[in-house]
């Protein structure tokens, strides 16, 4: 075997492709829509070297258009998921002992895959699978994804140089092991690039992984499953099932060699979890690593200060981009009595602007919501609202599920900062504003910071630096991510380490060296290179 202190490359956020008229990647990305559209494909399990196909076959459909059949995902088993962390274990002896060099290099093979030949068929699926727009995939199952592997080995190589000091005649070392048992990977619908993170930040540092996918993302993480096998990903290392979550849980959550979970979801699944890992302690091995990101009730807060404008293009991308479906995504809004009209005409102008549809149709900028259960639920919290005289609809509240699962961009105005939809996470395009007494912005802040149980993003406009500097120390806890005169989404690995604290999550960080660090058990070397040969101490000699 070969040694050396290897140079990783330089990562670099990959640039985001504009898709604009007669540029090469929209026609390409338009033949790859038309291609997925045109055939219906049947999705297996990947578990070790095989793949599975059950009887259970399960429809997958655009969400803007759920009467077409994209294909069928093969739904497995308690049997499968047992199969699965049995292949996880069995791979885990030779990954672990691979060299870092040749771990790194697969996953920096996954991201020039996805950068170059997958790339329109990743967003395709992305956009068709899960309602994006063509700008939303790109940054998403392209540009997001990209990062995170390109990082991520960055961040594993800075890990493995963190090293102690040495006194002399002795050497200090540490190893940085994975973790002794298999890492559970469970996954969400919105971010194809989270989707493919949860399992590849785990596989990096040397664990291997049992993989489970929201079905609503299956499309997609069928791509991302293809690519890490043509980038080298060895059998058994990566296992992805398709099994229902509690069949899921109640065999994982119980084998002693369950090591850890990477999860992002809501935060009642994940305190349940939590819980179930609690009383299931004394089955383990080793006490697993518990990393979760979860639910956000996420805020931007206007100082009177503030650039109206700005304001009302920062609520209308942080509300309604994706459909408000990002767990950063801004949903209560809270504006001085002073700017209110104006930023309120200048959303309601571009609201009207808005085009709604499939994403097909690249001139839409608001598809449709992931499946009927949330279209079910956004329509309630719109009819809740409307039948509450403290709430005025300010623009939108209408929803049509006929072809798809649309619901409009819905703008609410309420007398109450405690009202329901200013307190409860919707995941939806539904944004409430609360006009506060802009000689009251101090007060505000702490309403802010008392109103909601999640501290995962939030953001202060302002002009007037000291309103700025006060609204970061009175929301020091209430956002893992806070910005300034920016909407609160859009973190960018490299440059915003993603995550929240409270209800949000672990705040273990996506996309920094934290996030790794929680994959890895350190054991500590001492070695002494010529040993004492004589118990007695200098000061035990007589006077």
């Amino acid at each position: 075997m070969t040694s050396g202190f290897f140079h990783i490359p330089v990562p670099k956020n990959e640039p985001i492709l504009s898709y604009v008229s007669g540029s090469p990647e929209k026609t390409t990305l338009k033949r790859a829509l038309t291609d997925a559209r045109s055939q219906q494909i049947e999705i297996p399990m990947y578990i070790g070297g095989e793949k599975v196909y059950t009887d259970q076959r399960i429809p997958l459909s655009p969400p803007h258009d759920h009467q077409h059949i994209l294909g069928y995902f093969h739904e497995g088993d308690a049997g499968h998921v047992e199969q699965a962390i049995q292949a996880a274990l069995n791979a885990k002896p030779q990954w672990e002992q691979m060299s870092w060099e040749h771990r790194a290099a697969i996953f920096l093979k996954a991201a020039d895959l996805i950068a170059g030949p997958y790339r329109a068929r990743m967003n395709a699926a992305t956009m068709l699978g899960q309602s994006k727009n063509v700008f939303q995939a790109e940054i998403d199952s392209a540009c997001e994804i990209i990062d995170f592997l390109r990082f991520n080995v960055a961040y594993m190589g800075e890990i493995y140089q963190q090293q102690p000091i040495s006194s002399q005649g002795v050497w200090n070392r540490v190893e940085y092991r994975p973790l002794e048992g298999f890492v559970f990977a469970l996954t969400p619908f919105n971010f194809t690039a989270i989707a493919g993170n949860l399992p590849a930040s785990a596989a990096l540092m040397g664990n291997t992984v049992v993989w489970k996918p929201a079905y609503t993302q299956v499309y997609s993480a069928q791509v991302l499953m293809e690519v890490f096998q043509e980038a080298g990903v060895p059998d058994g290392v990566i296992n992805l099932i398709y099994v229902d979550g509690p069949v899921a849980g109640d065999i994982i959550f119980k084998h002693p060699d369950f090591a850890g979970i990477h999860f992002t979801g809501s935060t009642k699944v994940f305190q349940n979890i939590w819980k179930t890992i609690g009383e299931n302690i004394h089955l383990y091995k080793s006490y697993p690593r518990i990393v979760g990101e979860t639910g956000g009730k996420d805020f931007v807060i206007a100082h009177a200060s503030a650039n109206p404008k700005a304001v009302a293009v920062g609520l209308l991308r942080g509300a309604f981009e994706y459909q408000g479906q990002k767990c950063s995504a801004a949903s209560r809004a809270y504006i001085p009595h002073t700017l209110w009209e104006e930023v309120k005409n200048y959303m309601i102008e571009d609201l009207k602007t808005f085009r709604m549809g499939g994403v097909e149709d690249f001139r839409n900028f608001i598809n449709a919501v992931i499946d009927e259960r949330a279209f079910d639920k956004i329509a309630s919290y719109i009819d809740r609202a409307k039948e509450d005289p403290a709430v005025t609809v300010v623009a939108g509240g209408g929803y049509d599920k006929s072809k798809g699962y649309f619901v409009e961009p819905t703008v609410l105005e309420t007398k109450n900062p405690q009202s329901l939809t200013m307190c409860e996470e919707i995941f939806g395009p539904v944004l409430t504003v609360y006009v506060y007494n802009a000689d009251n912005f101090e007060q505000t802040l702490e309403l802010v910071d008392q109103t909601s149980p999640y501290a995962l993003t939030g953001a202060v406009f302002a002009q007037d630096r000291y309103a700025i500097e006060l609204a970061s120390a009175k929301l020091k806890h209430s956002a893992g991510n806070f910005y300034i005169n920016d909407k609160p989404t859009g973190a960018v690995v490299g440059q915003q380490p993603f995550g929240g604290g409270r209800a949000s999550g672990t705040n273990d960080k996506a996309g920094s060296l934290l996030n790794l660090l929680r994959w890895v058990s350190t054991r500590t070397i001492k070695e002494t290179f010529v040993s004492p040969t004589d118990y007695r101490y200098p000061f035990l000699a007589e006077e």
